[in-house]
C-alpha cells in the first residue's frame, strides 16, 4: 500500500515537528467521501461523518466542506461540530447510557437525537411529548465486525434498546405520543459482508409499519477498511446497489420514501493518516530482532486493544535489505506495534511510518507514563499545516492542584 505523502515530505516534517507525529492528507478524506457519494448516487443517502474517530477541529472543518453531515457520541462532540460550523440539523447525537441532562442539553442544540434506552426514551415523552422529534437505537441481534470488541449489535451488547422490548416501546410512544423520526442501527466496524447492512435493514422495514412519523432508517457504519497489502475492504459500489435495491422493494409496500442514513467513521479518514516514530533502540532478543521506538500504546493503543494490524515503512532505508522485526514500544508495559514483521533493515534513528492512522489513534491517546501528546499536521493540496502542538512538560500539570 503506497503512501499519499512523499517519504521526503514527511521527513521534511518530522524534522520540523519532532516525532512522535500525527500526519493527515485531508484530500484522501474527500475521495472517501466521493466514493460513499458515488455508490450511493441512485439512493436517497445521507452520510454522517462518526467523528469519535478524530475530533480534530481542522479534521472537522474539512469534513463540513466537502458536504458530509456529522454523527456524535457525546455532548462534547456535538460542541465541537457546532464549533467547527455544522447547523444542528447537520448533526446527529446518539446516546449511549448517558445521564438524560445530555439528552437535554442536545435538545437545547436542535441537534438530531437517537435514544438507546427505554429509560431515558420515557423521560424524554415525559418532559417533551410531540414537540421534539427523536431516533431510536435498536440492538438488532446481529453478530458482525471484526472482532467482539467492535460488535455492537449483538445480543450480549450494552447499546440500543432490544428489538424483542418492541412493545414495550410502542406503548411509551403512545402513551406519551412520541414523535419518533428514525430508526437506528449499528452492528459493529469492520464490517467486509454486505449481507450485514441487507439483514439490518430487513429487521427496521419490519418495525417500520409500526411508526407513521419516519424520516429515515440508519443502518450505522462499520465498513471494513483495508489494512494489509491485498486485503480488500467493504464493496460499496455493490452495498449501494444492494441497499438500493432492498429500499425500492420496500417503498413499494411503505406509504412514503425514507432516507437512509449513514455514520462512516473509520471508512472516511483511516487512510489519510500517517504516524511517524523514531528508533530508539534495536535489540536482539534470542531468535527475534526488536526496534524499539519513541511512542507507545499511549498514542497508538489499536494494536494492543483491538490486535490491529497497520502497515509499517521504514522510509529511511527504503533499499535495506528486508529483515523480520518486532516493533515495540517505550511504555513501561507490554507494549507490542507488530511482530515477525518484514521490513527494510532497520537502524537506530530510522523512521518508520505507521500507514491508517488517522482514525483512533490521536483520538484514543493519552499522557499514561507522563508521556507527552505528539503533534498533528494537516496536509491539504499539498502544503502542510500544524492543526495541534505537541504537549509539553507544562501540560502534565494543567488542571492539576498542587498543595502544600
Amino acid at each position: 500500500m503506497a503512501l499519499s505523502i512523499s517519504p521526503i515530505q514527511i521527513q521534511a516534517l518530522a524534522a520540523t515537528y519532532g516525532t512522535p507525529l500525527y500526519i493527515y492528507d485531508v484530500d484522501t478524506i474527500t475521495k472517501q467521501y466521493q466514493t460513499l457519494t458515488h455508490a450511493f448516487a441512485d439512493t436517497n443517502a445521507t452520510f454522517f461523518y462518526a467523528c469519535k474517530a478524530n475530533t480534530n477541529i481542522n479534521i472537522l472543518k474539512h469534513i463540513l466542506s466537502i458536504g458530509a453531515n456529522i454523527d456524535c457520541s457525546s455532548i462534547n462532540e456535538a460542541k465541537l461540530a457546532l464549533k467547527a460550523g455544522f447547523k444542528g440539523s447537520q448533526i446527529l447525537y446518539t446516546s449511549n447510557g448517558i445521564h438524560f441532562s445530555e439528552i437535554e442539553e442536545a435538545v437545547s442544540m436542535g441537534v438530531h437525537i437517537n435514544i438507546d434506552s427505554l429509560s431515558n426514551l420515557e423521560k424524554f415523552g415525559e418532559k417533551y411529548g410531540h414537540s421534539y422529534p427523536v431516533g431510536l437505537r435498536l440492538r438488532p441481534n446481529i453478530m458482525a465486525g471484526g472482532n467482539l470488541k467492535i460488535s455492537t449489535g449483538h445480543t450480549k451488547s450494552k447499546f440500543g434498546i432490544p428489538i424483542e422490548q418492541i412493545d414495550e416501546i410502542i406503548r411509551l410512544k403512545n402513551t406519551y405520543h412520541i414523535h419518533i423520526q428514525g430508526l437506528h442501527i449499528h452492528t459493529g466496524s469492520e464490517i467486509k459482508d454486505v449481507d450485514v447492512f441487507i439483514k439490518g435493514s430487513s429487521v427496521l422495514f419490519d418495525l417500520a409499519n409500526r411508526f407513521d412519523e419516519l424520516i429515515y432508517l440508519d443502518l450505522g457504519g462499520g465498513f471494513k477498511v483495508p489494512y494489509k497489502e491485498g486485503e480488500e475492504g467493504t464493496d460499496m459500489i455493490k452495498l449501494g446497489k444492494e441497499v438500493t435495491a432492498a429500499f425500492n422493494n420496500f417503498h413499494q409496500s411503505y406509504p412514503k420514501k425514507l432516507q437512509v442514513w449513514f455514520e462512516p467513521g473509520k471508512f472516511l479518514v483511516s487512510a489519510s493518516g500517517y504516524f511517524v516514530t523514531t528508533v530508539n533502540v534495536l535489540k536482539q532478543n534470542g531468535e527475534t530482532l526488536i526496534a524499539g521506538v519513541n511512542s507507545g500504546f499511549n498514542h497508538l493503543i489499536r494494536p494492543m486493544f483491538y490486535d490491529a494490524y497497520h502497515q509499517i515503512t521504514n522510509i529511511s532505508n527504503p533499499q535495506g535489505a528486508p529483515k523480520n522485526y518486532m516493533v515495540t514500544g517505550n511504555i513501561c508495559e507490554t507494549d507490542t506495534f507488530a511482530t515477525d514483521r518484514l521490513l527494510s533493515e532497520v537502524r537506530e534513528g530510522d523512521l518508520l511510518v505507521f500507514s491508517n492512522a488517522g482514525a483512533y489513534g490521536f483520538e484514543m491517546g493519552s499522557n499514561y507514563n507522563a508521556r507527552l501528546l505528539p503533534a498533528q499536521v494537516m496536509i491539504k493540496s499539498g502544503m502542510a499545516h500544524l492543526i495541534r502542538k505537541r504537549d509539553v512538560f507544562e501540560d502534565l500539570l494543567r488542571n492539576q492542584i498542587e498543595l502544600d
